[in-house]
């Protein structure tokens, strides 16, 4: 009966072996500080590698652009070809995301009113990347919620509290929620940034374009052929502007939409200035040449801006990482003369 049962018990000790033996494993600081350092690294490569990309992005993003403009051309010329208008110029959008979304009713449970201005902010638009958006925004809660509890409660239960554990369960089903809407707005941010970093040379393009005689279609197509590297994201939202000038109803859309999707006090002005120098006839030039000076001043009051919070920023590095190598630098070699000393 001895031998047997220790035969019969052999498997289960086993596992509780390897168990322990993997959470030892996860929980070891020294692990820990070894996937930190690997991620650091891992991050800083992609970093560095990213810029030799930029080239590849340009042209898939022209070429989206153009995808798109061909599209907008279809669906128009169908739309035309059709009585009563009875066509949608709207993207179809199939896939499991979609299904989800319709047999769940994620629209209606966890509808946002302007969920589509911030995913055209960030460079998303269309209804699939609407229907991905909720999706994850359904599931990120609970795969947070599920990812927190079983690390409180089965992999480092170490007798915490079981209110604080279900506390910091509640808090990642909250950051799973408000996930998506972090990441967007930061893309949307990165985004914008990128554009008003390279508005005001092509505002300065721009006016040279057409004081020059060109039409402002053949402008914009030029200014966004030259400022692509500088901004791929604004070369982006050129040519998009330029596609929705020849298939839109009306131009005035096609100047609002470019302030909409960009969400800046700089483009909505010059947006503005546009729409009522085609509705009234005053000069486009003059316009753009107003514009252009204000969008470089708004660029240079930033730069100050940023210039004036350099030292408060710089004083938490400062005392972390150059004061103590500084009193290092002073002191060692007279605590080192005073070891010797007194040795």
């Amino acid at each position: 009966m001895d031998v047997d049962g220790r035969v019969r018990h052999a498997p289960h000790d086993q596992l509780q072996d390897l168990g322990r033996a993997v959470v030892e494993f996860l929980t070891n600081p020294d692990n820990i500080l070894a996937a930190f350092v690997a991620v650091v690294t891992f991050a800083t490569i992609v970093t560095m590698a990213a810029p030799m990309t930029k080239g590849a992005s340009l042209e898939a993003r022209l070429k989206s652009v153009s995808t798109r403009r061909e599209e907008l051309r279809r669906k128009s010329r169908e739309a035309l070809a059709k009585s009563g208008g009875g066509s949608s110029l709207r993207h179809m959008d199939e896939g499991l995301y979609k299904k989800v979304v319709d047999r769940l009713q994620l629209s209606r449970l966890l509808e946002d009113p302007k969920v589509v201005d911030k995913l055209a902010q960030a460079g998303f638009r269309g209804p699939r990347p609407v229907t991905t958006f909720y999706f994850f925004r359904f599931v990120l809660p609970f795969a947070f919620a599920a990812v927190v509890a079983l690390y409180l409660f089965l992999i480092n239960d170490h007798g915490q509290p079981t209110m604080i554990r279900v506390a910091a369960t509640v808090g990642g089903l909250t950051l799973g929620y408000y996930a998506p809407n972090v990441y967007i707005t930061n893309v949307a941010q990165k985004r914008r940034d990128s554009i008003m970093l390279a508005f005001p040379d092509a505002l300065d393009l721009l006016l040279i374009c057409v004081e020059s005689g060109m039409s402002i279609e053949a402008a914009i197509q030029k200014v966004s052929q030259e400022i692509g590297g500088s901004s791929i994201e604004l070369a982006e939202e050129l040519t998009l502007l330029l596609a929705e000038l020849s298939y839109l109803p009306e131009r005035r859309q096609a100047y609002e939409g470019l302030a909409r999707r960009t969400n800046h006090p700089g483009i909505k002005s010059v947006a503005t200035a546009m729409i009522q120098a085609e509705r009234y006839g005053t000069p486009l030039g003059a316009a753009l040449r107003v514009m252009a000076k204000e969008n470089r001043e708004m660029r240079l009051s930033a730069a100050e801006k940023k210039a004036a919070q350099l030292p408060a920023q710089l004083t938490v590095p400062m005392i972390v990482f150059f004061l103590p190598v500084l009193f290092i630098a002073i002191l060692g070699p007279a605590i080192l003369k005073v070891s010797d000393t007194m040795s």
